[in-house]
C-alpha cells in the first residue's frame, strides 16, 4: 500500500469546484488503495477528503499539533491520528510516513508546506515526488513564478523539473505512487 500526503485547506475556499474536486480526490486515493496522510483535522477541504476515503474504505492517518487540537478541530474517526508537539514536528511525521505528496489548492500554511517538501526535495533530505494540483489554474501562478525564478538565476533547472502541475487526479496520484 502506497501512502500520499495530501497538503490542502481547513477551510473550502469560494469555488464549489474544489468541494467536488475534493470528494473526487478521495475517492481516487481509496479506490486504488492509498493511504491518505494528513493534517488532521474534520474541517474544510481536509475534512472532506478524509471524510470521503473513510466513507470509500479507505485508510486515513492524521498528524495534528496540540496548539492547533481545538482551532482545527481533530477528526474522531481517522484510523490512526498522531498527535505531536509543534508545527514542525507534523511536517516531518507527514513527510516521514508518506511516498510522496499532493498539494491541493489552499492557503499560507498549504503553500509553507509545499515549499518545505520542495526544498528538502531540493537540497536532498528527502527524494520523493510532490505534485501541485492545479484545479481550476489555481497554480499556475505559482508555477509562472517559479519559472521566472529559473530564469532569474534563483532556481537551477533540476530542481524546477521537480516542481510538477496538473489538472487531472488521476495524474497526480500516478506520479506520486510511481
Amino acid at each position: 500500500m502506497k501512502s500520499i500526503a495530501v497538503f490542502c485547506g481547513s477551510r473550502f475556499g469560494v469555488n464549489p469546484l474544489f468541494k467536488v474536486k475534493a470528494v473526487e480526490l478521495g475517492k481516487k486515493l481509496a479506490e486504488n488503495n492509498i493511504t491518505l496522510i494528513y493534517g488532521g483535522a474534520n474541517v474544510g477541504i481536509m475534512g472532506l477528503i478524509a471524510d470521503t476515503v473513510l466513507a470509500e474504505g479507505g485508510k486515513v492517518i492524521g498528524v495534528m499539533p496540540k496548539s492547533l487540537e481545538e482551532r482545527e478541530i481533530t477528526h474522531e474517526n481517522l484510523s490512526e491520528l498522531y498527535i505531536v508537539d509543534t508545527m514542525h514536528e507534523r511536517k516531518q511525521k507527514m513527510m516521514d510516513l508518506s511516498d510522496g505528496f499532493i498539494v491541493y489548492p489552499g492557503g499560507i500554511g498549504t503553500m509553507e508546506e509545499y515549499f518545505e517538501v520542495f526544498t528538502w526535495n531540493m537540497i536532498g533530505i528527502i527524494d520523493k515526488p510532490c505534485v501541485l494540483l492545479n484545479i481550476e489554474d489555481y497554480y499556475t501562478n505559482l508555477g509562472k513564478f517559479l519559472e521566472q525564478m529559473c530564469e532569474e538565476g534563483f532556481l537551477n533547472e533540476a530542481a524546477f523539473d521537480k516542481s510538477i502541475l496538473t489538472d487531472s487526479i488521476d495524474e497526480a496520484i500516478k506520479i506520486v505512487t510511481k
